[in-house]
């Protein structure tokens, strides 16, 4: 905070007594503004990079679901062929105890599959209760908590969140940002995204070039108070803006742009739990 309110101090000295001032504070002032722009292309690069860590996390839940319906064939397979080897004394030279050895792992498999999906779609829903129960009847108009693909996505509005045309958190945030801190420190195995979204409106600061960088501000604003203010572990935040680029509706309307001025807090089980799982699938043997 302390960084961006310097950052304005700047500006402010850039547009309004540039001709005061002797050439080296300018320069110094010009030196901090650099800065400054240089920090927002980063944090707009993290997101990105958090972004496609979101998307491989889809994919993985995906291919475990594929994984166990393979699975689930394969071991139909070899029922298939054990029926038949206890059946037909012309298979009397198939090692029946491989076979059975075989189902039995891919059967195990299987249930490993469930039990984490399951594990991970009930933990999203005891999560989404537990937020939802903790706000208020007021606090819910302003904030939106659901499941998609394995993933809690609590989108929060900018009129609660924000100082007015600011990326600096209001007080009234506090309340709110305390009870989701609470849910984030208690699922401590999840990783957390802070995406800040905006209208189609150009912005129009002397500091902010454009919704990118507005975005991506308001995101890296939430990211540090959650550090800051709760304690929140920085290795599990990551920050990132997405600009004008991903409405949930049309800007066509006032009421369609406020709903697009949103922060959400995308929290997401650890890819690294589902990698391990997917490679562990047991090998068929010849």
């Amino acid at each position: 905070m302390k960084l961006f309110t310097r950052s304005l101090f700047v500006l402010a000295l850039l547009t309004g007594v540039t001709s005061c001032v002797s050439t080296k504070k300018f320069n110094a002032l010009q030196t901090d503004y650099n800065s400054l722009m240089a920090r927002s292309t980063e944090l707009a690069r993290d997101g990105e990079t958090c972004k496609n860590n979101l998307e491989r996390a889809t994919i993985a839940m995906n291919s475990l679901q594929q994984q166990i319906n393979a699975e689930k064939e394969h071991v139909k397979a070899l029922q298939s062929a054990l029926d038949k080897c206890l059946t037909s004394a012309g298979q009397g030279n198939v090692n029946i105890s491989k076979l059975v050895d075989e189902i039995n792992a891919s059967n195990k498999y299987i249930q490993e599959l469930i039990s984490s999906k399951n594990k991970s779609d009930s933990l999203n829903m005891v999560l989404t209760n537990n937020l939802t129960r903790s706000l208020s009847r007021e606090e819910m108009r302003d904030v939106d908590v659901k499941v998609l693909k394995g993933v809690v996505y609590i989108s929060l509005s900018d009129n609660m969140l924000y100082k007015s045309g600011s990326y600096e958190i209001s007080d009234k945030a506090g309340t709110t940002l305390s009870k989701i801190a609470k849910i984030i420190t208690d699922y401590k195995d999840y990783d957390v995204l802070i995406e800040g979204n905006t209208d189609d409106v150009p912005i129009s600061k002397p500091n902010i070039r454009n919704n990118w960088d507005l975005s991506t501000l308001r995101a890296s604003s939430v990211v540090q108070a959650l550090q800051n203010n709760y304690g929140i572990d920085p290795k599990r935040l990551t920050a990132g803006g997405r600009g004008e680029y991903n409405p949930v509706v049309s800007n066509d309307s006032p009421d369609g742009k406020a709903r697009n001025r949103r922060t959400e807090i995308i929290i997401t089980p650890k890819l690294d739990q589902f990698m391990d799982l997917i490679e562990k699938a047991p090998e068929s043997k010849k």
